[in-house]
């Protein structure tokens, strides 16, 4: 195209190269600020399942530029190198030796929820890697005469299952369903170390936020393409947390030492699905008009889709805001622009 296409070119690349850099900038600035908060405090060695997950690798990157040590827990024996830990729940084995180097736990690991349906070995799948797996990490913890004094253990917000517009907070008891009893297993689970001295903290994550993987991932291709738009009612709640802040919740149950039980990794602020998909659509400059009814949903995708797209919680995260988290990003909308590069308005941290 000559000229016409080098200006073209021109003025493409470097439009996403100020995305790029915004994007950047904006996550230094708010690293460096939850670093600093912590400055004073001896660099760790942690430990992490799920290091190759969306939230392990960001969790990693993370702390090794704060100056922290990561080493994975891996189950793939070729993977085993710069003391990384080898187990496996499946085999109930773990390398305790290797485990006793680090000073804390972040046990992430888990089969993924999402499937076209949840089988009954899927179901199994899902409750036995993330129980099993939990009660292996902390009855390793509690038979080191010296080792790791931390384990922060991810749950998840679907502990509440579904609760319509009711307010939950840490301190609300558990709800019904199938992922409500995975969560209250996979808690409990975590108790052989709490009871050996071990300080616990159970992270209940919402729906993190993040363009590299997750859920966000899977809906910016229909949304893209102005397919997106309201699940069922769309008034169910979505408990969205920005995933920089998932990684900071984690950082500071980590370096907190006054900090135990359960902390919620949600936005002070959840929103309706309507108003997720009409917000997703905003930051992406598409239309939001197809809805997706409740009997197509459960036609589809059966349990799963009840459960993952069709019930909703209103957590506000009252417990780690008390214990001093800082949250970065409070606005939905602030986030969805800062994760997808789109800072078309003023997208500084909240």
């Amino acid at each position: 195209m000559g000229a016409a296409g080098d200006l073209f070119t021109t003025r493409s690349v470097e439009k996403g190269l100020k995305r790029l850099f915004a994007f950047r900038h904006a996550r230094l600035r708010n690293d460096l600020a939850l670093h600093a908060r912590f400055s004073g405090a001896a660099p760790l060695t942690v430990a992490i399942s799920g290091a190759g997950g969306m939230i392990g690798t960001s969790l990693t990157h993370f702390l090794t530029t704060g100056g922290h040590r990561v080493i994975p827990m891996v189950r793939d024996p070729a993977l085993v190198r710069d003391g990384a830990v080898l187990w496996s729940w499946r085999r109930d084995e773990i390398d305790r030796d290797a485990l006793a180097v680090a000073d804390a736990v972040v046990h992430l690991a888990g089969e993924t929820l999402f499937g076209l349906r949840w089988t009954a070995d899927k179901k199994r799948a899902i409750r036995d890697s993330r129980v099993k797996g939990t009660e292996l990490v902390a009855r390793t913890m509690a038979g080191l005469h010296s080792g790791p004094s931390v384990l922060v253990s991810a749950s998840a917000v679907g502990y509440y299952g579904g609760r319509g517009d009711e307010i939950v907070t840490e301190a609300s008891g558990v709800g019904r369903g199938f992922l409500a009893d995975v969560c209250e297993a996979w808690e409990e689970a975590t108790s052989r170390a709490e009871r050996s001295g071990v300080r616990v903290v159970r992270i209940r994550n919402g729906l993190s936020l993040s363009a590299s993987g997750g859920a966000l991932e899977h809906l910016l291709l229909p949304f893209k393409m102005g397919l997106g738009g309201r699940l069922g009612s769309g008034r169910q709640y979505i408990p969205w947390v920005d995933v920089d802040d998932t990684v900071g919740i984690l950082h500071h149950a980590l370096t907190t030492r006054s900090v135990a039980g359960v902390l919620n990794a949600a936005s002070p602020n959840p929103v309706p699905q309507a108003t997720f998909a009409g917000t997703l659509g905003r930051v992406l400059n598409r239309p939001t008009v197809l809805p997706v009814p409740d009997l197509a949903i459960r036609s589809l995708f059966g349990e799963m889709g009840r459960e993952l797209f069709l019930k909703g919680q209103r957590v506000k995260p009252e417990r780690t805001m008390a214990s001093g988290y800082p949250f970065l990003w409070e606005g939905l909308e602030e986030s969805l622009r800062h994760q997808l590069g789109r800072p078309d308005r003023d997208s500084g941290g909240s």
